[in-house]
C-alpha cells in the first residue's frame, strides 16, 4: 500500500504545473479525470493521501526544492576522464625541456640548460631533478597532501532537517506542521585549527622529503657521470690490455711448439689473457649498465645515446667539513627537516586526539509548528556521553606514534652524522691511495714509451714490451678507478652536509622545540 501510495505521486507531480492545474485548490482535484469526481486510478489509498493537499504548497515545495539543488549542484566538481597510456611514454632528449627557474637546488638553477653542446654534469642533474620518474610520483604526493591541507581548513557544513506533516484524513481546522532546524557541530570547528596545523606541517614534511629525493637525485646523477666517463676512458685500456696479452701468449705459444721457452710460460701468458679478456668483458657490462642506470635515471627512453662532455661544477672535496656545516646540520638536511615536520604534524595529531576525548556537542536551533497551528521556537543539543570510550585508544595509539617518530629523527641526526665521519674518514684513505698511483703513473708511462720506441726499433721482444706496458695500463686503471671513487664519495658528501641546500626553504622549515 505505502509503495503504491508513493508511486502515484511521483508519477502525477508533474500534473502540478500542467494548465489545467492553474487555480486548482488541492492536489486531488487536479488530478481527476475531467469530469469525474474521483482520482484517475488509484482508488481510495490515493484520495486518502492527497484529500486536504493544497496544490500551491505543493508547487512551493517544488520550486524550493528545485532552487536547493540547482544551488548545491552548481558547486559540484565534475567528472574527467584520465585514460591509461597504452605505449610506452618515455620522451627523447630532443623532445626534453627544463626550465631551471623551476628547479630549487641554487647548483642547478644558475644554469642554463642546451644539450645542443652535450651535457656536462651540471646539465645531467638538471635532467634528472626535471624529468625523473620517481621525482614525478613524489610530486603527486605533494599534490595529496595540498590537497588534503586544503580539505582540512574547510569549514563543517551546517546541517540543516526540514519535516512536514499532513492530516490525513484531513480535520476541521487542522493544518499542515512542519519542523525546520539548523545545526551545527562545535567540536568539528574546536579541532579545525590542530587539523589544519596537522596537515601543513604534513604539506611540509612532504615537500622537504622531495627536496631530499631532489638532492639524492641530483646526486646519484652526478655520481652516474662520473662513473660512465670514467668507464668510457677505461674501456680502451682494458681492450689495448686483452689484445697484448692475446698477442703475447700467441708469441709465446709458437715459442713452446718450437722447444725455445718452457711450458709454464706459456701457461702463465695464457691466465694472464683469459684475465684481460674477462676484465674488458665486466667493464663492457658495466658501462652499459651505468649508461642505461642513467637513461633510467634521467626518464629517457632505454638506449638512449647521451653527447656528454667534461665541464659543469665538480664536486667540492670535503676532507675537513667546516664547523658551521656539521653545527648546523639540522638546519642543513632537508630529510632530517622532513622527519621534524613530520614530528609536528603528529604532534597535532596527538592533540587532536586529546580533545576529541571531551563530549562531542552538535548545536541546533528548530522552529516548529504542530496541526493545530501552535507555533514553538527552541533549540537543541546531541551530545555524546564519554563513559566508555572516551577516545582512549586513539590518544594511546598517537602518543606511541610521536615517540616513534622522536625516535626516528634521534637516529637518523646520529647516522647523519656518523655516515660524515666515516666519509672523510675513509675519503682520506682514497687520497693517500690515489696520491701514491699518480705518483707512479709518470715513470711507469715513461717506462711504457721507451719500452715502445726499443720495440719498433727491433732491440726488445713483444713480450718485454708487453710486461712494460702492461704495468702503466694497470696503474692507469687504477688511478681512474680511484679518482671515480673519490669524486663520488666528494659528491655523496656533498649532499649529506647539505652544501647546495637553499637556505630560504630550510629556513622556513626549520624544526621547532615540541613539548608535552
Amino acid at each position: 500500500m505505502r509503495q503504491t501510495a508513493y508511486r502515484v505521486i511521483l508519477d502525477r507531480l508533474d500534473a502540478a504545473y500542467t494548465p489545467r492545474c492553474i487555480g486548482a485548490p488541492h492536489l486531488s482535484d487536479c488530478l481527476r479525470q475531467p469530469g469525474s469526481t474521483t482520482p484517475r486510478g488509484s482508488g481510495a489509498v490515493y484520495a486518502q493521501i492527497t484529500q486536504g493537499i493544497a496544490l500551491p504548497r505543493i508547487q512551493h515545495l517544488v520550486a524550493i526544492s528545485a532552487g536547493i539543488a540547482m544551488t548545491i549542484l552548481a558547486g559540484c566538481a565534475s567528472y574527467r576522464a584520465m585514460p591509461l597510456p597504452t605505449a610506452p611514454t618515455a620522451q627523447p632528449l630532443s623532445r626534453v625541456s627544463v626550465d631551471p627557474s623551476k628547479l630549487r637546488l641554487p647548483a642547478l638553477a644558475s644554469r642554463r640548460f642546451d644539450p645542443a653542446d652535450g651535457l656536462d654534469m651540471t646539465e645531467v642533474a638538471m635532467l634528472a631533478v626535471a624529468n625523473n620518474p620517481d621525482l614525478r610520483l613524489a610530486r603527486d604526493d605533494l599534490g595529496i597532501a595540498r590537497a588534503q591541507a586544503f580539505a582540512a581548513g574547510l569549514l563543517p557544513d551546517p546541517q540543516l532537517g526540514i519535516a512536514n506533516d499532513y492530516p490525513s484524513p484531513s480535520q476541521p481546522g487542522a493544518t499542515r506542521a512542519f519542523n525546520y532546524g539548523v545545526s551545527m557541530d562545535i567540536m568539528a570547528l574546536a579541532m579545525r585549527p590542530y587539523a589544519k596545523q596537522a596537515a601543513n606541517a604534513n604539506v611540509a614534511k612532504i615537500d622537504l622529503g622531495l627536496l631530499w629525493q631532489e638532492f639524492q637525485t641530483a646526486a646519484q646523477a652526478r655520481r652516474l657521470f662520473v662513473k660512465v666517463r670514467a668507464q668510457d676512458a677505461v674501456l680502451p685500456l682494458l681492450y689495448q690490455a686483452r689484445e697484448l696479452t692475446g698477442r703475447r701468449y700467441a708469441v709465446l705459444r709458437q715459442a713452446v711448439e718450437r722447444g725455445n721457452v718452457a711450458a709454464d710460460t706459456v701457461t702463465s701468458a695464457l691466465t694472464a689473457e683469459q684475465d684481460a679478456r674477462k676484465q674488458y668483458a665486466d667493464a663492457q657490462h658495466a658501462t652499459l649498465q651505468a649508461h642505461e642506470d642513467l637513461n633510467a635515471l634521467l626518464g629517457l627512453p632505454a638506449g638512449s645515446t647521451l653527447p656528454l662532455v667534461d665541464g659543469g661544477s665538480a664536486p667540492r672535496a670535503q676532507a675537513d667539513a667546516t664547523p658551521d656545516a656539521l653545527d648546523h646540520l639540522p638546519e642543513r638536511r632537508a630529510d632530517l627537516l622532513a622527519l621534524a615536520q613530520g614530528y609536528t604534524a603528529q604532534d597535532a595529531q596527538y592533540r587532536t586526539a586529546i580533545l576529541k576525548q571531551f563530549p562531542s556537542l552538535t548545536v541546533g536551533f528548530v522552529r516548529a509548528r504542530d496541526t493545530s497551528s501552535l507555533y514553538t521556537t527552541g533549540f537543541q543539543i546531541n551530545l555524546t556521553l564519554p563513559i566508555f570510550n572516551r577516545n582512549r585508544g586513539n590518544i594511546a595509539i598517537e602518543t606511541a606514534t610521536r615517540q616513534r617518530l622522536h625516535d626516528e629523527y634521534e637516529n637518523r641526526l646520529n647516522q647523519a652524522y656518523a655516515d660524515i665521519k666515516r666519509l672523510q674518514a675513509d675519503r682520506s684513505i682514497l687520497v693517500d691511495q690515489l696520491n701514491g698511483a699518480e705518483a707512479a703513473l709518470p715513470a711507469l708511462k715513461q717506462l711504457s714509451d721507451a719500452a715502445q720506441h726499443a720495440l719498433d726499433a727491433h732491440d726488445i721482444t713483444l713480450v718485454s714490451y708487453t710486461d712494460d706496458r702492461m704495468a702503466w695500463i694497470a696503474r692507469a686503471v687504477e688511478v681512474a678507478t680511484l679518482r671515480e671513487a673519490l669524486a663520488e664519495q666528494d659528491i655523496t658528501l656533498d649532499t649529506l652536509l647539505g652544501v647546495t641546500a637553499p637556505a630560504d626553504l630550510l629556513t622556513l622549515h626549520a624544526p621547532a622545540s615540541h613539548h608535552d
